[in-house]
């Protein structure tokens, strides 16, 4: 595999590991142009408390602001922009990604309940120009960083909300 690839994968898997100590689902992303990092990103959906917060998202507001104070045309920069994220893409993300005409999108592990790059929905089928894509780099790290996640708690997870009838009936019980 390609060195330039794994290296920057690794820089997006130290983003996700760092946001599994924080509660974060662990979702890293790097977006590369000129091969050199352009922006890094990770989820803050629990922080912001704002469920648009994914990591690629976080990305793309940076490359804006980095195109803004360098004075570059963004549709060129995102043209020559790679897209490394440890999870597939949800469908919001990789529908900003295409319209965006990204380069190409790299990533670790299918993502089974929002997938954008096939596994839920195949957002590439949408557009004349699909944004080529590569799955599957490091799978099994990405998917374990994944069960760690949820196998633990996640304390800014809303509280399940009972039906006020069936708690009633709880309390007679």
């Amino acid at each position: 595999m390609d060195s330039k690839l794994e290296e920057w994968m690794e820089k997006a898997f130290e983003l996700a590991s760092k946001e599994l100590e924080l509660g974060e689902v662990p979702v890293g992303c790097v977006f590369v142009y000129d091969n050199k990092i352009t922006a890094e990103g990770r989820n803050s959906v629990n922080e912001t408390r704002n469920p648009t917060r994914h990591a690629e998202i976080n990305c793309i507001d940076q490359v804006m602001e980095w195109c803004r104070e360098t004075k570059r045309d963004w549709r060129s920069v995102f043209s020559k922009t790679r897209v490394y994220v440890t999870v597939e893409p949800c469908v919001m993300c990789a529908a900003a990604l295409h319209n965006l005409k990204i380069e190409q999108i790299v990533y670790g592990c299918h993502n089974d309940r929002f997938g954008g790059c096939g596994t839920v929905m195949d957002v590439a089928s949408l557009y004349e120009n699909p944004v080529p894509t590569i799955s599957g780099v490091q799978e099994k790290r990405a998917m374990k960083l994944l069960q760690q996640f949820y196998d633990g708690i996640n304390p800014n997870a809303p509280q399940p909300k009972v039906k006020k009838r069936k708690r009633k009936e709880q309390e007679t019980e």
